[in-house]
Parts: C-alpha cells; structure tokens; sequence
C-alpha cells in the first residue's frame, strides 16, 4: 500500500471515530432527537451542573441545559432542563423535581417524580414544583449531635448504676423506709392490710360511681323528667368527642358558611334544630365540591355558666353534622366538630349573643388535628386504676 492510501485510511479512520463520537454525546445531549423543556427552582443547588442527568423513575430521560443564578437577593436559582418527548405523558403539573445524590458521594442529578392520573400535562416552557435537596453537612450536624447524645446517655447511665449500688447497699443494712419494710416483717405486714383496706375502698368508690351514672340514666328516660332532656336536644355525653378535633388545623380556609344561633336552634340553652334547612347551601356544596376536610365550630355568647356552654357547643356542632351527614352524600370521615364554648368576637355574638356556628372548608393536603376521643382514652388509659368521678355530661340528638 502506497504511503498516500495509508494516510487516507488514517483520515477515514479518525473521521469515522470523530464522527461516532459526536453521535454518543449528541444522543447523551439529545441534540439528535425531539425534546422539550422545563423548569424549577431552588434555594440551592450546590453540586448540579449543566449537562447534568435528569431521570424519570430512575431512567436518564433528559439533561440539564443551564442554571441561571437570580436577579436580585430573595430570589431563587432557575434550573432549565431537556427533556425527551417519551416523557411526555407521565410527566404531569403535579411532578415534582427534586436533586439526588449517586450513592453517598456521588454525582448529583436531577429526579422528577411521576404525576397523576387525570392531571393535565405540562408544556413546553413551563415550571414545576421542586423540593429542597438533602445536604450533607445537615446530616453530619445531626450524626453528630446523635452520638453527643448517646455519650450523655452512657453517662447518665453510669450514673444511675452507681446510685442504684448506693441505695441497694442501704436496704441490705436495713436502712430508710424500703429497708425497714424488707428486714421488718411486722411493718410489711401492717403495710400490706393498709393497701388491701385502700384497694376495698377504691373498688367500692368506682361501684358507686357506676351506680350514679345508670341512676342518671334511668332519670333521663323517666317519664316525668323525659321532657327536660328532650327538649335541650341532648341526653348522653358518650358521643360528643367522637367526630371532635382538639383545635383548628393551621391555614386558611378556602370556603367559610356562618350560621347565627338564634336562626339555628330554638332555645338559647338548646341544642335543638329549629331551622336545619338553612344548612342546606353548606350540604350542596360539601356534596358538589372536591375538599381536604371541614370543621363545624360552635360558639356561645358570653352569658351563662363557661362549663355547660362548652358543652353545649360541642352538642350544637354534633348536631349540624349529623344533619349534613344524613341528607348530603359525601365522605362523612372528612367532617369534623369543634365546640368552643364562649367566645369574645364581636361578630361571633351577634344577633342577641347567642353566639354562632361556622363551618370552615379547608383545600386538599391540610393536615387533619388530632380527634378529642383519642386524647380522652389516652388520659383514660393513664388514670384507669384512679376512682371514677360521676359527672352529669350530656351529647345532643337531632330534632
């Protein structure tokens, strides 16, 4: 082969390789197929580059075309991506982008979740929501105020095993009460008729207490005293806290209906419906509309005793939601009732100071509070060896 063929295959040769690789990173680029763009933004994004990976459910999918820093202070850095046109139709307006780490410390890139079904697509141009990235000097602050705590624990333990050798070395010698009561058999015995004595006592406590509350009962369903439950709209107040939150969630409410008192029920100490059919342009719309959850929230005037205005509030927003409940179909799990007694809002007492009845719309993604019910087992369980208290509480029946 003549020297002038060898050189020509050179040229062919280094063209050819020149030329594969100009396809390679065109395609890693997508300068070679049909892409479109998106955008996000971030308080920081330390570690991401341009020409970085952007994955949908782990696939590399696109690149990072550019990240262009704010105009002015308080605002944030502007990611801009490529993306290929097969992700078109998963990628949704509720994706989120977020910026991931390869391993522990690898690369950085970017992750776009998957939208949902039924949600529109996203265009070309437009900007999705994001979330802040993990950094890993806030993991190493917390790493190491976790062993800054275990270190204090190992301590404190030390400690207690110390104390504990102390006092176990007193009661051997039969020093302080716990000593006396283990080389004492005398005094231990006494001690124990006195607890048995207690216990009897305790156990008789609880008997009366139960024997009160059925006598109670029985009162409300005698005949002569009947109409003085009935005509308050309440009887027991086992089913107050059922559907009850402990307070009002934060946020806004995106609907608000209030209602007066005075046009609800018929009796300024009752909690009996008089006008329910008011309630119905609150029902439609419960029925009629997407929300998170609402809250029917009852107030009192400021007359009256503070402790049965409470729980006459939590017997009006008991009633109000059973009524929407019973004729609006909707997801009865989604209401829920706070009674909040008396109250000094000028607008909330309105109309003679009967007080008023509210109930607050919040959007989807609003975290519900805790339920009342749940705190009262939770004291009733840590109490459960305590006395019953006999008390005259009282739940509302819709009219």
């Amino acid at each position: 082969m003549s020297r002038a063929a060898r050189l020509g295959a050179f040229i062919l040769a280094t063209l050819a390789i020149l030329a594969t690789g100009v396809f390679i990173i065109g395609s890693k680029q997508y300068l070679f197929s049909s892409t479109y763009r998106l955008k996000a933004q971030f308080d920081n994004v330390e570690g991401l580059d341009a020409g970085g990976d952007v994955r949908v459910g782990g696939v590399h999918t696109g690149t990072v075309r550019n990240i262009v820093l704010p105009h002015q202070p308080g605002e944030k850095v502007t990611v801009v991506m490529d993306l290929n046109k097969s992700t078109h139709e998963i990628i949704k307006q509720d994706s989120v982008v977020s910026i991931e780490t390869e391993g522990l410390l690898g690369n950085q890139y970017l992750a776009i979740s998957f939208g949902s079904q039924g949600v529109a697509d996203v265009r070309d141009g437009d900007t999705i929501a994001s979330q802040p990235p993990l950094e890993m000097s806030d993991l190493l602050k917390k790493a190491s105020g976790l062993l800054d705590g275990s270190q204090q624990a190992i301590e404190n333990a030390t400690k207690a095993t110390a104390n504990l050798d102390s006092i176990s070395a007193k009661i051997d010698r039969g020093q302080g009460t716990a000593g006396a009561l283990v080389n004492d058999k005398q005094l231990y015995s006494n001690l124990e008729k006195s607890t048995s004595a207690m216990h009897d006592t305790m156990i008789q406590a609880k008997a009366g207490a139960t024997d009160f509350q059925e006598n109670m009962e029985a009162l409300k369903h005698n005949f002569f005293l009947r109409g003085y439950f009935k005509n308050r709209g309440y009887e027991d107040s086992s089913e107050l806290a059922k559907d009850e939150i402990e307070r009002l969630p934060q946020g806004i409410p995106a609907k608000t209906f209030t209602y007066s008192v005075k046009r609800l029920f018929d009796k300024q100490d009752s909690a009996k419906l008089k006008n329910q059919k008011s309630l119905n342009d609150c029902g439609q719309f419960l029925a009629n509309n997407q929300f998170g959850f609402a809250v029917v929230v009852a107030s009192a005037g400021m007359a009256g005793d503070s402790q049965k205005d409470l729980i006459l509030t939590e017997a009006r927003a008991m009633v109000v939601r059973e009524y929407l409940v019973e004729n609006f179909g909707f997801d009865d799990s989604q209401l829920k009732t706070l009674g909040m007694g008396k109250l000094t809002d000028v607008d909330v007492n309105s109309d003679g100071g009967w007080g008023a009845v509210q109930i607050l719309i919040y959007p989807v993604g609003t975290e519900i509070p805790p339920n009342k019910q749940n705190q009262a087992r939770t004291a009733s369980k840590a109490n459960s060896d305590q006395p019953v208290q006999a008390s005259t509480a009282l739940t509302t029946k819709p009219q």
